[in-house]
């Protein structure tokens, strides 16, 4: 990286979530080693990641200081795990939500691994005490759960297994930071952590209003993006209850017997099949089919929209 000493290497898995961090590491000026246990894999994500971050560069979007080919020289790729953790300082594991093969995979590097590097998962809900579980390095283990895509949104939560050491932790969230995500710690380990138990409440009840008849689908998903998601893209809940009246006191005395009899009124957890499945199902394929060139058209465009927003989010926000 331009005035200063080199960064020490990271490592990474090789498939959609490992190619983002991968360029996100890069765009910090940090060196990165891909593996895959298949090599073709490897070869794949290095392709991919130069077509992406050619078409960024050319959208304006390319993050970092550093130009493509900048970029693209401090990404790598290897074939013999031990090569790929030989001097780093974090790893970065991204293999499928599968909590046997993450595990599998922590012991074989648990048995290869140095005393001073981070291993992190990008588990979206495995508990870090079930991943890292009987290894001697889980001091220095914690899920580091990114948000999908990565690139565009810089959402990361810090979950440390209980026994995780508190260095541990600050030291991935000063990484994080450094290469312009936005780190936060979760104080202890629960399921879903703190991202999917909000999603999960949204999607239970966005649901229910659906399946009872209340609002139909495409009515649901605009309360949430011309609605709620509006001013959820800049401040959080708790904040805007702050702001929507005279601080959290006053919201809490003015609106707190509302909210207590509306919340009493949720039903049940939905099964989410049978005919509300089908219901939801095909309202959404009228607006984006399911056949799998629409879905990567629609994932296109809203991986751009992200890009703007957070365009627009460097600019008004104070960093």
């Amino acid at each position: 990286m331009p005035g200063g000493p080199p960064c020490p290497r990271s490592l990474r898995l090789s498939g959609l979530i490992g190619r983002s961090w991968a360029m996100l590491f890069a765009a910090g000026g940090i060196p990165v080693r891909l593996y895959d246990v298949d090599p073709r894999q490897v070869t794949g994500a290095l392709d991919n990641i130069r077509k992406e971050m050619t078409l960024l560069a050319q959208s304006g979007s390319l993050k970092g200081a550093l130009s493509v080919e900048e970029q693209l020289s401090l990404i790598g790729g290897c074939s013999d795990i031990r090569e790929a953790v030989e001097g780093a300082v974090h790893i970065q594991e991204c293999v499928p939500e599968d909590l046997e093969l993450k595990q599998q995979l922590f012991a074989q590097l648990d048995g290869i691994m140095d005393d001073d590097v981070v291993l992190s998962s990008s588990s979206s809900c495995l508990l870090p005490s079930k991943l890292f579980a009987g290894l001697a390095h889980r001091k220095q283990c914690l899920v580091a759960h990114p948000v999908n895509p990565p690139y565009y949104v810089p959402l990361v939560e810090l979950v440390p297994h209980p026994e995780t050491a508190p260095a541990t932790v600050d030291r991935t969230h000063a990484l994080m930071r450094k290469i312009g995500q936005s780190p936060v710690r979760i104080m202890k380990e629960i399921d879903g952590f703190a991202l999917n138990r909000l999603q999960y409440a949204i999607i239970s009840e966005a649901w229910r209003l659906v399946e009872e008849g209340v609002v139909s689908p495409g009515d649901l998903d605009l309360v949430m993006s011309e609605g709620l998601g509006m001013r959820y893209a800049f401040i959080g809940p708790l904040e805007t209850m702050h702001l929507n009246a005279e601080g959290m006191l006053s919201y809490c005395d003015r609106y707190s017997e509302g909210m207590r009899r509306v919340l009493k009124t949720f039903g049940p957890i939905p099964e989410f099949s049978g005919a509300a499945a089908e219901k939801v199902h095909q309202a959404m394929c009228v607006k984006v089919p399911d056949d799998p060139a629409h879905l990567a058209a629609r994932r296109e465009w809203r991986d751009g929209c992200l890009m703007r927003l957070a365009k627009l989010k460097s600019q008004v926000q104070p960093q």
